[in-house]
């Protein structure tokens, strides 16, 4: 069966929604044509002329990258970079570029879903919520058709608060409307004022399902006309952010905390800051740089907090509190390759899908 660019996106956006990606960041097709036949698919982190190479041996005309190559406006594309090089390689070897970054960090079953089930942690919520994650949907329906308009809302993702499913408020009433001449109402004769028994619905909803909740209301709904309202919601949102916050599978002392994060995340090294004698249960983690997470880190009492690209005086910020763990930039990021793989190849099934085999880590250590 023959696979587009756009069969590819669509999947991916259902796990890493493009409405979550933080707003300076540069996500989605970045070059390319969402109509194209996929041939094959390899998958990266960062794009550089070897990892074309690469797909161009593969026989990959899609590359999915989680770092952007194109990151501020280009003026010009001449080849006087890595990046424009490899734009250039791209569109003479026919080959897209979609990008996944900062959404798929953001979303609870992107990122941090593989490295949970490998470090075997309880995920308990995000670090950092995202904001304006949460609508809500009101609207009037009658009451015979509520039951309807209910499920076929619970049946697209609304209604889903934390562990519960098909959650709802709904108020009886009556509602009131005069059709004019140009209108065929369901219920009632246009020109003539009806009072019909009515069931306000409630329900919240992701905000990135705004479009389906929608059409799902004017499908199902009965009136020619549908009253409805949408609202932004400041509830905080466990579980879109940035970062993580779990427990371990059991408590172990500093050291054996490191060894087991070495071995498990198959790490060269690790910095980190003075032991002092705790044990390590309560965890958080953001993967690449986020050293602005130890304040938070320390607030909601966790015991180590992992990330990368610390600065010296960062690990002054421990203050005996915390076990600030100093990971590679691309060691913890390296295995969203295997979480989309895996993700992938359980869908489409008539592609061939790799990870990149170039490691792209563009820091070397002198031992």
């Amino acid at each position: 069966m023959e696979v587009l660019i756009k069969d590819i996106t669509s999947e991916l956006e259902k796990i890493a929604p493009t409405e979550y990606a933080e707003h300076y960041d540069n996500i989605g097709l970045i070059v390319g044509n969402f109509n194209q036949k996929v041939e094959n698919i390899l998958i990266t982190l960062d794009l550089t002329e070897e990892v074309i190479f690469e797909s161009v041996n593969k026989k990959c005309n899609l590359i999915i990258s989680f770092h952007p190559i194109i990151f501020q406006p280009l003026k010009n594309i001449t080849g006087k970079n890595y990046s424009e090089k490899v734009i250039i390689y791209a569109l003479k070897n026919d080959i897209s570029i979609y990008v996944i970054h900062t959404n798929l960090d953001i979303s609870w079953n992107g990122t941090f879903s593989y490295i949970c089930k490998l470090l075997e942690i309880k995920r308990k919520k995000v670090l950092f919520p995202k904001h304006r994650t949460i609508k809500k949907l009101i609207t009037y329906v009658p009451s015979n058709y509520a039951d309807k308009v209910r499920n076929s809302l619970f049946q697209v993702g609304a209604g889903n608060i934390s562990n519960y499913s098909n959650c709802s408020y709904n108020i009886d009433g009556f509602g009131s409307y005069m059709g004019n001449e140009k209108t065929k109402p369901f219920i009632g004769k246009s020109k003539v004022f009806h009072m019909e028994k009515e069931t306000c619905i409630n329900v919240l909803f992701p905000s990135h399902k705004l479009n389906i909740i929608k059409e799902t209301l004017f499908k199902n709904h009965p009136y020619e006309e549908v009253a409805y309202e949408i609202h932004n919601i400041e509830n905080e949102n466990n579980y879109v952010g940035i970062g993580i916050i779990g427990d371990l599978k059991e408590e172990m002392n500093e050291y054996d905390f490191l060894l087991f994060l070495k071995g498990k995340m198959n790490f060269s090294c690790i910095r980190h800051s003075n032991f002092v004698g705790r044990k390590i249960n309560k965890i958080a983690m953001i993967t690449g740089s986020g050293s602005f997470g130890i304040e938070k880190s320390i607030t909601e009492g966790v015991d180590a907090f992992i990330s990368s690209d610390f600065k010296y005086h960062d690990f002054f910020k421990a203050e005996k509190k915390i076990l600030i763990v100093d990971v590679e930039h691309y060691e913890s990021e390296k295995f969203n390759k295997k979480l989309l793989k895996s993700f992938l190849e359980k869908i489409f099934t008539s592609i061939s899908i790799y990870e990149s085999k170039i490691c792209t880590n563009p820091i070397k250590y002198f031992y």
